[in-house]
């Protein structure tokens, strides 16, 4: 069912729509939790160290597809409270155009620079053999992000996110039963997780393509529709390539905190690599959240109802800060038998650090929370600028300082864990600075 975000209940509406996308990206994270559960288990700490490094390289190259689709999101969503339709298929037909040569451009790069990504990332000669094979497999589920995020950016913006999650479910219990067939019964260690993670992204991009043509015709444009369109294109790449940018740098100051990671050895690339995917899963709920609430005010921007935007920021803040609370005392008082689900008991070294990297960045979900609600407001209003100056803001101090504690050696690698929250912080005053002085002039379309 579409859903009309510009009517009814303010919180009831918000949390209505952002519950399947929560529950689809939480499925989503199950890809890569599945691969290092799997291998942290069956295939030792090399293994583990090894995708877990391999993980955030990857999240560093979807982002730019995922910063596109985000961006065009927002346009559809803007359409969506017009009620323009052809302006949206329009939208749809030039922005499909553009990612897909964006995907292709990518996936091409990263199979031709794979030794020299490799070498910058700065893993230990025992790993790097493991993250060469993880990756050369992984890398062809590329194109299969694309499709599914296009898609699912799409439906969502007219308010549809239960579609998206069910692909995502589909295809989440494919990717663990192929994880299980391929590492345990077949033997081919972390080859076999990286085949099965891009087999189901496959499934899942081609299966909610094939389904918005089929079900949603009203959102595909017509074979006269398929052409160039300049003014769409323009603004399309104004709001996605900011969005593209501002997913871009997050991304890649956590590659580059990766690699200083990766400077200290395979225990501290293994814990990080376990601790990471419990902090995803701990505040993507949040992230999903702040998402919804970027499509419920674009909708209601282009509908011009600017006071219905208003309740809606003082709504989502509250229900992200309670969620917040609650999620941060469960991590800090569960973190050793969360850690637990990735490690054996006998790797003590690599649970004491992801246990004091838990409960570091645990405490300050809150910060992160706020943040996401800031960048879903910023693209939402036209502003996608706002949202590249929160993230350097963020990343950049977690990058400088991160490296500039891990030095000191009384301080060592909780100099890094503990730059996250500060960036987190020191972004979200920015940003609610920036609004409380412009609040008129943005909410103006």
């Amino acid at each position: 069912m579409n859903q009309d975000l510009t009517q009814g209940s303010i919180t009831g509406t918000m949390l209505l729509f952002a519950l399947p996308m929560i529950a689809g990206n939480l499925l989503q994270q199950a890809y890569n939790v599945a691969d290092t559960l799997i291998v942290g288990q069956f295939l030792g700490a090399d293994a583990l160290a090894a995708v877990g490094s391999a993980y955030t390289l990857m999240t560093f190259l979807t982002s730019v597809l995922l910063g596109l689709c985000m961006g065009s999101g927002v346009l559809f969503s803007i359409c969506r409270g017009q009620g323009d339709g052809a302006r949206l298929r329009r939208g749809v037909a030039v922005s499909f155009g553009l990612i897909g040569a964006a995907a292709l451009a990518l996936n091409l790069a990263v199979f031709l620079a794979i030794d020299p990504i490799l070498r910058f990332l700065q893993a230990p000669e025992r790993v790097n053999g493991l993250m060469r094979d993880y990756l050369w497999l992984v890398f062809w589920g590329i194109g299969a992000t694309f499709l599914y995020n296009f898609c699912a950016s799409l439906l969502r913006a007219v308010g549809n996110s239960a579609v998206p999650l069910l692909f995502l479910a589909i295809s989440a219990a494919g990717n663990i039963a192929l994880d299980l067939f391929f590492v345990l019964v077949l033997d081919w260690g972390v080859k076999g997780a990286a085949a099965a993670t891009a087999l189901a992204q496959w499934a899942s991009g081609i299966g909610i393509l094939a389904y918005t043509k089929l079900k949603f015709p009203e959102l595909c444009p017509s074979r006269a529709e398929c052409r160039w369109d300049g003014g769409s294109a323009k603004e399309i790449l104004r709001l996605s390539s900011l969005t593209c940018l501002q997913q871009s740098v997050m991304n890649f100051g956590i590659l580059l905190v990766q690699g200083r990671v990766n400077s200290f050895g395979p225990a501290v690339m293994a814990a990080f690599a376990a601790a990471v995917k419990i902090d995803s899963f701990a505040y993507m709920p949040v992230q999903d959240f702040g998402n919804a609430f970027s499509t419920f005010t674009a909708q209601n921007f282009g509908a011009r109802k600017q006071e219905r935007i208003r309740q809606g920021i003082r709504s989502a803040a509250a229900c992200a800060m309670v969620f917040c609370a609650l999620v941060s005392t469960a991590v800090c008082v569960f973190a050793r038998p969360l850690m637990r689900l990735f490690v054996k008991a006998h790797e003590t070294e690599i649970l004491s650090i992801g246990v004091r990297y838990l409960r570091i960045e645990g405490a300050f979900y809150w910060g992160i929370g706020l943040l996401f609600l800031l960048y879903g407001l910023y693209r939402a209003v036209g502003r996608p600028g706002m949202s590249v100056v929160l993230t350097v803001i963020s990343l950049g101090t977690r990058v400088v300082l991160a490296y500039a504690l891990s030095a000191i050696p009384a301080v060592g690698v909780t100099g890094i864990w503990a730059s996250v929250p500060v960036g987190w912080v020191l972004a979200d005053a920015a940003g609610v600075l920036y609004y409380r002085k412009h609040r008129a002039r943005l909410l103006s379309l």
